[in-house]
This record gives structure tokens, sequence and C-alpha cells, in this order.
């Protein structure tokens, strides 16, 4: 439990909604502290992205998040990592494009590092359409 009577896990369910908020507000400041500077996100065409790649790709706007919408998010903790996983609907606009409305499996890991929690690993996967 941490001091206000929050279990680790809906602190950490907490932080990743901060962290959506924040990068669909493109709000780098917000953003950057909850990314891991050995941050790595592959996404759901299987690009790799660093942190710089993908903090810069959405501060020079060649990543916009329209809408970021997380449904519930199922925490594993065990002790100093944590991993994440849940369904989104996402509106995203890449390279000027708008990509179609979609949902997507989001699976993250999450490190206790210097007191903070912060995302260390995310994998996106498009649910296809049936």
């Amino acid at each position: 439990m941490t001091s206000n009577g929050q279990t680790a896990a809906d602190h950490i369910r907490e932080i990743e909604r901060t962290r959506l908020r924040a990068l669909v507000a493109a709000d780098m400041s917000a953003a950057r502290p909850l990314h891991a500077d050995d941050f790595q996100l592959i996404t759901p065409i299987g690009v790799a992205l660093s942190r710089e790649e993908y903090l810069g790709a959405i501060a020079a706007g060649h990543i916009k998040y329209r809408a970021w919408e997380p449904g519930d998010i199922a925490v594993r903790l065990n002790g100093s990592a944590a991993v994440i996983r849940y369904r989104a609907r996402l509106e995203v606009i890449f390279n000027g494009h708008a990509v179609p409305p979609g949902e997507y499996w989001h699976t993250d890991t999450y490190e206790h590092r210097d007191g903070e929690w912060m995302v260390v690993w995310s994998q996106a996967t498009a649910v296809g359409r049936q």
C-alpha cells in the first residue's frame, strides 16, 4: 500500500493513464520522466523505437494521437518490476495520414528506479477486424 492507501498496482495504473494523456497532448515535459532512458517501443508493424525516437516523433508531430482510450489495465507486480496489459481504442495520425481508428493490445513493462515507476518496454499489437 502507498501512503494514501492506494495499492502499488493502482498506482501503476494511474501512472499509465497519466502517460497516455501526456502522449495524446504531446506534453513531452510530462511524458519524458515516465519513460526510462533505455525505453523501447515495438510498434504494431514491428518497428523498434528508442525513447528519443518515439518521443521525438510525437514532439515533431510525426505521430499525433487523437485518442487513446484504455480499457481495464491488468497489472502483474513482482518487487521492483511490473507488467501491465490492456486493450485500447486508438486514433492516430502518422506522418500526416490518418490511420483508421482501431483496437490494440498493449503490454508494457515498468521498473521502479530511483524511487519512481517508469515504463521500460512497450509493445502494441493491432486487433484484427472480424
